[in-house]
């Protein structure tokens, strides 16, 4: 939905910005999530990069707004991805580990398997990346993803089958 502003005022009033939320958020939200994998991380993403929008509002120029919004998205996703190395990296060097010892068997094990999982999505290839969550999590079928990705359905396939077996291997785990 193209949204129209009032070209008088540089900066748009609270009404345009709601309804730019509005029409939005969601896609932003899918966008990160199809990064990172995981949805509170990319609802976080999405808010902070509207806020920093609407901050900045009087310098955004309007017909660009929405590429803008976006680029503050990617861009504070790829600056949080860099604390998280830091952050692993200084934790794996002084040897600090998190013990909760008050967790029963199955949540431990529920918390292993989403931990492989979540990182053999991370280590997917974007692009296998992005059509397998299509699938899977907004459940669309082949044909509308290789139309939103403008891609044959057969690159679409491939990139399932490719994505399923790179998982398969990465997690190799029983329930």
């Amino acid at each position: 939905m193209k949204i129209i502003f009032n070209k008088a005022d540089k900066a748009f009033s609270r009404k345009e910005f709601k309804l730019l939320f509005d029409n939005n958020f969601e896609q932003l939200r899918d966008y990160i999530y199809y990064k990172c994998g995981n949805i509170e991380q990319a609802e976080d993403v999405a808010q902070e990069a509207f806020l920093k929008l609407w901050e900045k509002r009087a310098e955004v120029k309007k017909d660009t707004i929405v590429s803008y919004l976006f680029r503050i998205a990617h861009n504070i996703f790829i600056n949080q991805t860099r604390h998280a190395k830091v952050s692993f990296n200084f934790q794996s060097q002084n040897n600090m580990q998190e013990v909760d010892s008050s967790t029963p068997e199955f949540e431990l094990e529920f918390k292993e398997f989403d931990a492989l999982l979540q990182e053999a999505l991370a280590n997917l290839p974007e692009k296998t990346r992005v059509t397998f969550l299509m699938n899977r999590i907004d459940g669309m079928k082949y044909k509308e993803i290789a139309e939103r990705l403008d891609v044959s359905i057969k690159t679409i396939e491939k990139r399932m089958q490719t994505a399923v077996k790179q998982l398969k291997e990465s997690i190799n785990y029983k329930l």
